[in-house]
């Protein structure tokens, strides 16, 4: 940095003044330190973060940015000490996938102050004014895919006139969950006030089904006690609505623990999403039947898109501009697609988009 100072002194007397200032300007923009951009991550345990954090990483980079990739360990304290150390650190703008919707409006409230920009990356970030934009898939339609996917399963499947299910939903500190269960909802309820479809728990309210912090231990539990309470009597329990795939996974243990043999008449219709290795692998072997695609590369883009947007001075592109509501402001949002997987076509949406590898799923 000496030496370019000081041939930019000499080259201002050679010059002369006006010649200098060009070539000042011109140097300054090719020395400038690339911004800095905050990546945060609720977890390293769940597949799908890993590789969100991952893809934006290397999005970023591959644009000119400098990243701070940072996973919380499902910490809201950790998490929030995260930001602050990214905003110190000069982070220009916040990606920020939340462990808890709702915790985080003073930390952001500051860092707006100071200048920087705030993007909720896939979870709405709740009750600040400080939230720029928001990068989400349609959670109304993921949760319509899953509801849609299991009664047609079990109709394809179970020869009845009527069908038993048990509902699980995601975590309250979640602002996804309400969205995904209310789609999830608008196609069973009325096959429930029917008496098509039954809930022999009787548990049917988002607050009764919630599963705190997506716990895979927390479903499997919820999972053998509903089993023990309300399936000992013969009962059939023809399939179960699990909103991502931990939760899957968990109510599929259950099942092996309750004696339940994949393959076997009485398997029930298991749903999911986020298309983790270990659900595919399940889904080829009969065991869960669905999961939801959300192409976290697609989420990744679109979310680097908007940072480069905020840093030019620019408005990003959204498709959105009244659902998401955080209590404080509508903010404005891009809703990408989610796409159902199945044993039928888990090969074109998953390998042969390259979404995954073989090696991945074996």
């Amino acid at each position: 940095m000496k030496n370019i100072l000081a041939l930019i002194t000499v080259l201002a007397v050679a010059l002369g003044f006006a010649t200098a200032c060009d070539f000042i300007d011109n140097i300054s923009e090719l020395i400038k330190e690339p911004a800095l951009i905050g990546v945060s991550m609720p977890n390293q345990t769940t597949a799908r973060w890993m590789k969100d954090g991952e893809t934006m990483e290397e999005i970023l980079v591959g644009r000119g940015y400098e990243v701070d990739l940072r996973y919380a360990g499902d910490s809201i304290p950790a998490q929030i000490r995260q930001i602050e150390e990214m905003l110190d650190n000069g982070a220009k703008v916040l990606v920020i996938a939340a462990i808890d919707g709702a915790a985080l409006s003073d930390v952001l409230d500051k860092a707006a102050e100071d200048g920087a920009f705030i993007i909720a990356y896939d979870r709405l970030i709740m009750g600040t004014t400080a939230v720029s934009y928001y990068a989400t898939f349609d959670n109304v339609k993921v949760g319509e895919l899953q509801a849609t996917s299991l009664v047609s399963a079990m109709k394809a499947t179970k020869d009845r006139r009527q069908y038993s299910i048990e509902l699980f939903a995601g975590s309250p500190d979640d602002s996804n969950a309400p969205f995904l269960f209310s789609g999830a909802m608008s196609v069973l309820q009325p096959l429930i006030d029917s008496g098509e479809v039954r809930v022999f728990s009787g548990q049917t309210a988002l607050e009764d089904v919630r599963t705190p912090r997506w716990d895979i231990a927390t479903a499997e539990a919820r999972m053998d006690a509903i089993l023990a309470e309300f399936y000992r009597d013969g009962k059939p329990l023809d399939g179960v609505l699990a909103p991502n795939d931990n939760i899957a996974r968990g109510v599929i243990a259950a099942f092996h623990t309750f004696g339940f043999h994949p393959g076997a008449d009485n398997w029930p219709i298991v749903t999911g999403q986020d298309a983790e290795a270990a659900s595919i692998k399940l889904i080829i072997t009969g065991e869960q039947h669905s999961t939801i695609l959300k192409d976290t590369r697609d989420l990744a883009r679109v979310a680097a898109d908007m940072v480069e947007a905020v840093l030019e001075g620019r408005e990003p592109v959204i498709n959105d501009a009244t659902t998401y509501d955080n209590n404080v402001k509508v903010v404005p949002t891009y809703l990408l697609v989610p796409y159902t997987v199945h044993a039928d076509n888990y090969k074109q949406l998953i390998i042969d988009s390259g979404y995954m590898t073989e090696d991945d799923i074996e």
